[in-house]
């Protein structure tokens, strides 16, 4: 059984109980048999794209809500640089897949995601990357936030450009530092309009290595403090610093 058809079923049965339909309801809208839906859910089945299709309309979501499939993390030996003659230089360089974290103050809400980043088969030297992001709550998380886009290397800054899959007006800039010293997280900066209240924002996030637990003092290091809102005053401008954390 394919990992990837697992997935999407699981991601079908997830949507179709969370719209309250039964097995035989999806399956007459889309016009297919019962079993043949409850195969696609087990991942027994490949689903064609027109039926994909289908089953997202049904669903009412986008189809990458389905195919949002994450390949498992290589191995660090296994794990090409991104950038030529840049090996060895950083992780945030090597890495295929970042982890993403913001404290969302409109709604009290931490919010993460993960940044996977592919090379351009066709153009090498080109990156593209995916982005997820979800609200964690006490219960749980919520729906997930598509999002696709490139990538840029500088010495001393990555920047990510992306645009949300369902709604092509909102697109977001993501700068996160390179680090000069080896070590697992990075601050950054999210900006762009958000699809919420349609005004320009900002955020303080953290991008790291491998993925964090949600304790108080993980928070905290999300939250803007008196000292930086001290030096934003001061420069009338908000930026963030590649400390150590």
């Amino acid at each position: 059984m394919s990992q990837i058809n697992e997935h999407v079923g699981t991601r079908i049965r997830k949507y179709r109980k969370s719209r309250g339909l039964t097995l035989q309801q999806l399956a007459d809208q889309i016009h297919k048999s019962r079993a043949s839906v409850s195969k696609y859910e087990t991942g027994e089945v490949s689903l064609d794209i027109e039926t994909l299709f289908e089953i997202a309309d049904v669903l009412q979501v986008s189809p990458g809500q389905l195919m949002d499939y994450h390949p498992p993390i290589p191995k660090p030996s296994q794990v090409m640089s991104c950038v030529p003659g840049r090996r060895g230089m950083s992780p945030f360089f090597q890495a295929r897949r970042l982890y993403f974290y913001f404290y969302d103050g409109r709604y009290q809400r931490l919010k993460d995601g993960i940044i996977d980043i592919q090379e351009d088969a066709d153009s090498p030297g080109n990156f593209h990357a995916a982005l997820s992001i979800s609200a964690v709550t006490s219960a749980g998380r919520s729906s997930e936030v598509y999002y696709t886009g490139t990538v840029l290397y500088s010495d001393m800054l990555i920047r990510f450009s992306f645009v949300n899959q369902c709604n092509a007006l909102e697109e977001d800039l993501l700068y996160i530092f390179n680090p000069l010293e080896i070590r697992d997280s990075t601050e950054g900066l999210l900006c762009g309009i958000s699809s919420a209240d349609l005004m320009p924002c900002a955020f303080k996030c953290l991008v790291t290595l491998t993925p964090k637990e949600y304790t108080e003092a993980f928070k905290k290091q999300l939250l803007i403090s008196k000292s930086e809102l001290q030096r934003w005053q001061k420069m009338n401008m908000l930026i963030v610093n590649n400390r150590g954390l």
